[in-house]
Order: C-alpha cells, then structure tokens, then sequence
C-alpha cells in the first residue's frame, strides 16, 4: 500500500514578514519587501537594492549561549522549524522521535560567517577565529541544528542544489516518508547570503537587477524591461507527515503532495536549455510521478526570477500543458520577495500551499509591459480569488538541476 504524504504545518520567515500569516497577507496584497541594502555599505556596489529579512529576533526562541554557534541562515531555519511544529501540532517525543527527519536545504551557507571570520583573521590573527566558525559554515548545520533543537532523531541530511534546492528538499523528504523511513519530516530551505561577496559575486555576473532607484518596482518577472533578478533572504519550511499518523492525532491537513519530479537541463553551469526541454520534462516527471492530467493543473507558482530564462520557463509551460496554458494562472512571487536562492523553493511551496488554503492566488507585481515572449496570465499586479484544486511549484537552478512540485485539495 503507498503511503500518502500531505502537509501539516509550515512557516515562513522572508522580506514579507516573519511567520506564516504575515507572509500569506503580504503576498495576497501584492506587497513588495525589496528596499536598500543595510547589511552592510552598499553605496560603492552597483546593485544597492535587495529583499532583506525585517525584526528578526532569534532570541525568542533559541537561548542566547546557542545564538552564538550559528550563523544567519541556521537562525532562519531553527526558527522556523519550531514555528512550522506549532503550527502543525505535532510534539516529538522519545516515542516518536526517531521516526521523525529533517530536511532542510541551504544555496551556498554560511558566507557572513565566512567573511566575518576571514576579516579577524587577517585582522588580528588565526587565534581570534572562533571555534564555531566551521559549524556556521557548513550547509548541513541547518538541518542538524534543528535535529538538536527540536530533538528530531530520524533522517537528518541537507540538499543543495542552487536555487532548486527548497523544492528538491521538499520532494526528498516526501519520499522518505512514502519509502517507510521516516513518519514526519521537517522540509524546505534557508537562505541569508546579502553581504559584499554575495551581492559582488552576483553583480559580477550580471545576474541582478541595477533599479536602484526603485526598489520596490525592480524585480519584474516577464516583463519586457526587466534588467534580472534581485536579491532575497529568509526560510520556507513544511511539515510533511505520513497520512496515517496525521488522521490518528486529528491533524489539520493543508494539502497532500501528489507530484515530485527532479532532473537535468545538461545543458550550461548558469542558462536553462534555451528551448525549455529540461524544465519542461521535469513538469512532465511531477506529473507524471503522481499520474496527474495536465489538465487538472490551476495554478503554477513559477520560478519567473526577473530574467531571461521567464521566456524559457514560458515556454516550458506551453510545451507541457498545450492548450490548457491559456486557461492556467501563473504568477512569481519573486516580485515580491526577491530570489532567495536555496530558500526560494520552500517560500514559494508556501505560497502556493496558501493559494490552495485560501483560493487567494498572489500577484505577479510590477508586471506593467508584458515580454511578448511572455504571453500566458501571470495574475498581474492584484491577487485573484478562486477555488483551486490542485497547485504547481517550480524550481530551476545553477547547473541545470530542476525540481517541481505538485500539492492537491486534500480528500479520504
């Protein structure tokens, strides 16, 4: 017998807002959370614009002593987690626990820790480096911190995979659960990557927006003048839960995932296969994973990053669903959030899981002159109403890797 997997809780921390809630409001608002950089001095860079998390306090949930050994992004997630248990309900316990993973992803790790400690070293000294540098560092520490801070003792590993990563992270663990490993797992992705060689790296590669003066009108997914991506940070978590174990405590379900499809563009280090093949075929992969009609599709919570590649996805989009394009509603809440890299899957998995909650689908906004290579409904700059049945999550990343999901109504 297949075991089902559906979603019991999630949380949200991004440039919208910190808790879930806030986040659905912002985005059924069409609110932007981009503005200036204030993590550091940005006024000699040519991009000084990015999504920046706003009044984060992790004391409130982690102790002091703890704060110290983590870096930002492990912050994110430890805090999240805690939020995403509450919001499902579910306790670990020494009977459960080891029945119960995390899975939580991260794009490129703890670079503030790493800038931060390369500047006391050449400041003052290899002695001055602390202790938790490598901890702070490492892409898994997310996922092992909130294995210790919450007491989750069952699988416990890390994805990373650019910006697919929340998104393979969330198909991964779903998969755990469905193979018989584990009874709960802990999903999504961490991001905090907003200092110097974070923004200069991106810069230097021509991939973010230079709007800024405007900041809150710079990231404009498929439209005709938009100059690339902007920046975001935060973290996007679900609790993912095995159907039985849900309907035994009585657990609210938000929605049961159906389709999880992951491949390869093989294609460049950076560029989608320009005729959309690869994220075409991994749609294809999620729905078919899932024996799902094409046709029964509402909605797709694109990866539309402010790019070229909004043409490409397009076309991926036409190339899986046919006709039914037309009839679909598409829209990238990187409008409003920015690009948060590794956590920009577990974000937008949320979005999309409170379209189909609350039948609000969020805004692409700023979109004002469509690209003509861009001509399906992105929901354009106000948020519409409709009851959705089933929602679509994308993700593509740096080295071609791309991953979908595939969330349903939940029913008996």
């Amino acid at each position: 017998m297949t075991r089902r997997v559906v979603v019991t809780g999630m949380s949200a921390i991004s440039p919208l807002g910190i808790g879930l809630e806030e986040n659905l409001k912002a985005v059924s608002e069409g609110r932007s959370g981009i503005g200036m950089i204030t993590k550091f001095d940005a006024s000699k860079f040519p991009v000084r614009i990015a999504g920046e998390v706003k009044g984060f306090d992790p004391s409130e949930y982690i102790e002091h002593k703890e704060i110290k050994k983590m870096d930002v992004f492990i912050h994110y997630a430890v805090v999240c987690a805690k939020m995403a248990l509450m919001d499902s309900g579910f306790e670990i316990t020494e009977e459960n626990a080891k029945r119960v993973g995390v899975l939580v992803g991260v794009g490129l790790g703890g670079l503030p820790a790493l800038e931060k400690n390369f500047h006391i070293y050449q400041e003052k000294g290899v002695r001055k480096i602390t202790p938790f540098f490598i901890p702070m560092l490492i892409a898994n520490m997310a996922s092992g911190q909130v294995s210790i801070l919450t007491g989750a003792k069952g699988p416990n590993t890390c994805v990373v995979t650019a910006c697919a990563t929340g998104t393979h992270s969330i198909g991964d663990a779903a998969k755990l659960i469905r193979e018989g490993e584990a009874d709960v797992m802990i999903a999504g992705g961490s991001e905090s990557v907003i200092t110097e060689l974070g923004v200069g790296g991106f810069a230097a590669a021509k991939a973010l927006s230079t709007r800024n003066d405007e900041p809150e009108r710079a990231s404009r997914p498929f439209d005709k003048n938009r100059d690339g991506f902007v920046m975001g940070e935060g973290c996007g978590l679900v609790i993912l839960e095995e159907l039985e174990s849900a309907k035994k405590r009585g657990a609210r379900i938000y929605a049961e995932l159906v389709g999880y499809g992951l491949n390869s563009d093989a294609y460049h280090m950076t560029a989608t296969s320009p005729d959309g093949e690869g994220a075409a075929r991994c749609m294809e992969l999620a729905l078919n994973s899932g024996s799902i009609n094409f046709e029964d599709i509402d909605y797709i919570n694109a990866h539309g990053t402010s790019t070229a590649a909004d043409a490409t996805e397009t076309m991926a989009i036409k190339r899986v669903f046919k006709d039914h394009a037309k009839n679909l509603w598409v829209s990238s809440t990187k409008s409003m959030t920015g690009h948060l890299l590794g956590a920009a899957g577990g974000i937008e998995a949320i979005y999309a899981l409170g379209a189909l909650k609350n039948g609000v689908v969020p805004p692409t906004i700023n979109l004002e002159e469509p690209d003509p290579l861009c001509d399906l409904d992105y929901v354009p700059n106000t948020a519409r109403e409709k009851k959705l049945n089933m929602v679509m999550s994308n993700s593509f990343g740096f080295g071609g890797t791309n991953a979908v999901i595939v969330f349903r109504q939940f029913s008996n």
